[in-house]
């Protein structure tokens, strides 16, 4: 495998529009990662996907002394009777001093986090939403990750319908807005790719492709946030 030595540095891909930068200043590694910076543990002993992927498994194994952890880019909670969750990417705070040009931006949507396992919606904690079998036609047979979405300001009507065991026609007020494609080996921006071409080609009836666009700068940021909010949208 590739390693890196005192004082060297490489860039990788991310999900991002600029690269992730991996550095070894004398022994202590680090990556400039979200995963790899929000970690609770000392920085001689953190690691991320894009690390791992670098230097093998068992370089980082043996590097940080441990077994490595799951790392916070992709999470599975655990529910009632230990039921464990998918494992779905996690909101993280903006420390407001980060420079976020070239990150992507996409409106939170205040709807029901759903994850399309190729052939079911699981919630978060790993239970499953009753849609209806027409709602899933002509979704892939690939992992989505996204949101059972009816409109801004209408969460409370989304979870009265999706929780229902009924597979109701009240689904019909009800779009599956997906944002990432996480079975796929593949950056971010191809994952986004594949969505917005698996809309076009098939044009599922209940699946839309969440729309992303590429932060310009802070001032890009503020504006987006304010557009977004003046619709009524969470942020």
């Amino acid at each position: 495998m590739a390693d890196l030595g005192d004082g060297e540095s490489v860039e990788v891909k991310g999900s991002g529009a600029r690269p992730y930068v991996l550095r070894n200043v004398g022994g202590v590694y680090s990556c400039s990662c979200p995963a790899w910076r929000n970690q609770s543990v000392p920085i001689e002993r953190r690691t991320c996907k894009h690390m791992r992927r670098l230097r093998g498994d068992e370089a980082e194994r043996a590097r940080v002394g441990e077994e490595i952890p799951p790392g916070p880019e992709a999470t599975a909670e655990t529910g009632a009777g230990g039921k464990a969750g998918p494992p779905l990417l996690l909101a993280e705070r903006w420390d407001n001093a980060q420079d976020l040009a070239g990150w992507w931006l996409s409106e939170k949507l205040d709807g029901v986090r759903a994850y399309w396992d190729g052939k079911q919606f699981l919630s978060r904690l790993g239970n499953v939403y009753h849609a209806p079998d027409w709602f899933l036609d002509g979704l892939p047979d690939v992992p989505l990750d996204g949101e059972l979405w009816i409109g801004r300001k209408a969460f409370q009507r989304t979870v009265g319908i999706v929780r229902r065991q009924d597979r109701s026609d009240l689904w019909r007020e009800v779009t599956f807005v997906a944002f990432d494609a996480p079975g796929m080996d593949a950056p971010f921006e191809d994952r986004l790719e594949f969505l917005g071409a698996h809309v076009e080609r098939h044009r599922p009836p209940y699946l839309r492709a969440h729309e992303h666009a590429a932060c310009r700068g802070l001032d890009h940021l503020r504006a987006e946030l304010a557009r977004v909010e003046g619709l009524g949208g969470e942020g």
